[in-house]
């Protein structure tokens, strides 16, 4: 915005990029697919992330990662992506979040204590957290993802980057 900001209430129009939106819809969803892969099969919690418009990097709780392991995960993530996997948001009040195992799977619980809804992405039968960001309504909308690096940042703390096909 150009100048002073318009007052509460004033009606306002945008224009939205929605081909970089999309690109951010399909990286935050291949993460969502990452992550329930890496839990699912591995246990391990995600300890930090980030992304920009067709790559990401997340980071998980592991003792070891090699080249072999990268080179699984990226065949079992597109098998997910092929899996033709319905993506649904949700709602759940904060009391009930708190009941549903695993819903919240980083490190520490980022979740702000005023929040009395819990918005929920539920991968169909993949993984299932609470999320507020936006995503695809199916994992074949992603399309292929690499896995493009793998690191060590830490004694207990591994580092994955992927990329999809833009």
């Amino acid at each position: 915005i150009d100048g002073d900001l318009p007052a509460v209430g004033t009606q306002v129009h945008g224009v939205m990029d929605w081909e970089r939106r999309y690109q951010l819809m399909r990286t935050h969803t291949a993460l969502h697919i990452l992550c329930g892969v890496v839990w699912r099969d591995y246990g391990a919690k995600v300890t930090g992330g980030n992304m920009q418009p067709g790559s990401a990097r997340m980071d998980f709780e592991l003792e070891s990662m090699s080249s072999d392991f990268a080179e699984r995960v990226e065949e079992l993530i597109n098998r997910e992506v092929e899996a033709a996997r319905d993506i649904v948001v949700g709602n759940v009040p904060r009391e009930e979040a708190f009941q549903i195992p695993d819903l919240i799977r980083t490190k520490i619980n980022l979740l702000p204590a005023g929040i009395k809804e819990v918005r929920t992405v539920d991968i169909t039968g993949l993984d299932l957290q609470a999320d507020g960001g936006t995503h695809v309504g199916n994992t074949t909308e992603v399309g292929r993802i690499r896995v493009v690096g793998h690191e060590s940042k830490g004694r207990i703390n591994k580092r994955l980057r992927i990329e999809i096909d833009l």
